[in-house]
């Protein structure tokens, strides 16, 4: 086990920010830490690595006890915070090489990390341009290349994607999948449902300090009751019709707005079929249909009772 966090508890004064919190990340893995903003995932990451106190509770890193002065853990330790961290009078391949040469002493080697880190989050045509030159895209790509230069085996990547352009976004996501593929293992908090699916191997949904919801996007969406989500094109349906449909058995919700049929199914095969037969056999006319499954955001919303972006 890289990492394990026991009956943590963190405090701030009256606010109670972890509740006897768990976590348990594997070699090798994308771990995601989902949860709204203030549910508690950038506090359990600050204490994991040992830059704030809590009040009860035991972390290990590496099957070690963390500390604040465990340097032998931490140097195989890299962190991208959520607000950008870096030098504003270095350029962007010195503030590389510094933060590299906090973890690497031999000149030559830290040379050919800074070189690679540098094509790694492609930052070529940019390594003597200062901070305050580059956009918000490519600073948060900055920021992950001093983060990992120094090649550590545990990366801890917090929202690294906020409020940057898509494209720079899928740039990140690319890399945080390459990282892994590279042997690191990675903890990867954010708020963004579509993250967490494309990249995690396993997911936490976490929620006022508490873990409410574990295992793959496959796993979490087995707890639900919640099946597909079918959206309608409806014209004229009267709401007696509408009043029918949501007496089905295989029909969860239902609901109906400016021509447009949104029903939440119940588990089970054949919804879509279903609700079909009913259009049919009560000469309803329709235009576009289609199906999704559920979505971690489906999974959130029914454990918790919020949308995941509250």
């Amino acid at each position: 086990m890289i990492v394990k966090v026991n009956n943590l508890v963190k405090r701030y004064n009256e606010l109670l920010a972890l509740d006897h919190f768990n976590l348990e990340v594997k070699k090798g893995e994308i771990f995601g830490l989902l949860g709204p903003n203030g549910s508690g995932k950038s506090t359990s990451i600050n204490c994991i690595l040992s830059l704030l106190k809590y009040d009860k509770g035991e972390i290990q890193v590496f099957g070690k006890p963390m500390s604040p002065d465990a340097y032998d853990i931490k140097k195989d330790i890299g962190v991208v915070m959520q607000e950008v961290a870096v030098f504003e009078e270095l350029t962007v391949y010195e503030n590389i090489n510094y933060f590299c040469g906090l973890y690497i002493e031999d000149k030559d080697r830290r040379k050919a990390l800074v070189e690679e880190a540098i094509e790694f989050v492609a930052l070529k045509d940019f390594r003597k341009f200062y901070p305050k030159k580059l956009s918000g895209g490519l600073l948060r790509r900055l920021n992950i290349a001093c983060g990992i230069a120094h090649k550590p085996k545990l990366i801890i990547l917090d929202e690294p994607t906020v409020a940057v352009d898509p494209q720079s976004r899928n740039n990140i996501l690319t890399g945080i999948k390459k990282l892994n593929e590279q042997g690191a293992t990675v903890i990867y908090t954010t708020h963004y449902m579509e993250e967490a699916e494309q990249l995690c191997d396993r997911i936490a949904i976490i929620d006022k300090g508490k873990t409410v919801a574990l295992g793959t996007k496959e796993e979490l969406k087995g707890m639900i009751k919640i099946g597909e989500k079918i959206t309608v094109e409806v014209f004229n349906l009267v709401p007696e019709a509408l009043e029918e449909l949501r007496k089905l058995p295989t029909v969860d919700k239902a609901e109906y707005r400016e021509n447009i049929l949104v029903v939440r199914s119940k588990k089970g095969k054949d919804s879509l079929v279903k609700i079909l037969e009913f259009m049919n056999s009560h000469d309803i006319k329709f235009g576009k249909m289609y199906s999704e499954l559920p979505t971690l955001n489906d999974v959130f919303l029914e454990i918790t009772g919020k949308e995941l972006r509250d």
